[in-house]
């Protein structure tokens, strides 16, 4: 089979398409053929080496942790799916390829409503968003501040909260501005200036603050404008909260989790828009704009 692979940490030119041996599905596991692939910043991070210490790594390493296909080989044991199954799935470094093989309870059903390349990318920023707001206890009458507004998880930590009856104000590029408003959020433009520009929108100061930057201007006007660091966390920064004493949030994933959010998004309850599709021999170039920041909702691998 395909996949991506990288010899060394680096930069995206790290990351090649090699062949790999084909995978069986052992007891207990499912053999799925990928149609598509969500990319997150956790892969650029252990690209480049930054979770050396958290993952064991092998080179060639292959990389990628939430993807949507086609069941097509069933492990003895294995009673909730079948052959021809269309399901949404996660697996620690190994999505960016044409199959996969993950334990049973990793997977979850499709909705048929959904597209290949959304159900692909929904579960980690949904799961992500949901548990950083039960994490802060956001309340309907309160005041959020998301740093990183626009991008994938921004967008679905603006939604649920507006949904809970939060006031939210989202840290964004001026040209996503509309967008923000779009999701029942109140933008503002990030840089020089930010905490006047949130007091001005928040002159009581915000409850709570949700960081997905991992910029120290973030976390600095998140505990200036909060003033409770115990309702401050930040999803990819350990340096600058344990510097700044806040709360460093790392994602618990489930089935059922997924599950949840794959609803909501075919009802349409959920929005999540995929900004850029990739082939496999394009994921370099991916890993480049999405290091680069500033895309509105998530970028995809699709595989057929």
């Amino acid at each position: 089979m395909q996949a991506v692979v990288m010899d060394s940490y680096g930069t995206p030119e790290v990351l090649r398409v090699a062949e790999l041996p084909e995978l069986e599905a052992g007891a207990g596991q499912v053999r799925v053929r990928v149609r598509a692939a969500g990319l997150n910043p956790i892969d650029a991070k252990i690209r480049r080496g930054e979770f050396d210490a958290v993952f064991d790594i092998s080179f060639p390493q292959q990389l990628g942790n939430e993807f949507s296909g086609v069941v097509d080989q069933v492990g003895e044991g294995v009673d909730d799916f079948a052959v021809g199954d269309e399901v949404i799935g996660f697996v620690d470094m190994a999505a960016y390829a044409e199959y996969v093989v993950v334990p049973a309870e990793n997977l979850t059903a499709k909705p048929e409503e959904l597209a290949w390349e959304t159900a692909a990318v929904i579960g980690a920023v949904g799961q992500a968003a949901y548990n950083a707001l039960r994490k802060l206890g956001v309340t309907a009458g309160e005041t959020l501040l998301v740093h990183g507004a626009a991008g994938g998880v921004g967008s679905v930590a603006v939604q649920f909260a507006r949904a809970w009856g939060v006031t939210v104000i989202g840290t964004a590029g001026e040209d996503n501005h509309d967008y923000i408003r779009s999701l029942g959020g109140t933008p503002v433009m990030y840089g020089e200036g930010l905490e006047q520009r949130v007091r001005q929108l928040a002159p009581q100061g915000v409850d709570a603050s949700l960081d997905l930057t991992g910029s120290e201007e973030a976390i600095s006007v998140s505990v200036a404008v909060t003033g409770d660091k115990g309702r401050i966390v930040t999803l990819v920064s350990p340096p600058l909260a344990q510097q700044y004493g806040i709360t460093m949030m790392f994602g618990t994933r489930s089935a059922e989790s997924v599950a949840q959010v794959a609803d909501l998004a075919a009802r349409g309850d959920l929005r999540l828009p995929v900004a850029r599709h990739f082939t496999l021999s394009e994921l370099a170039q991916a890993h480049w704009l999405m290091e680069s920041g500033g895309q509105r909702g998530k970028l995809a691998l699709i595989l057929g």
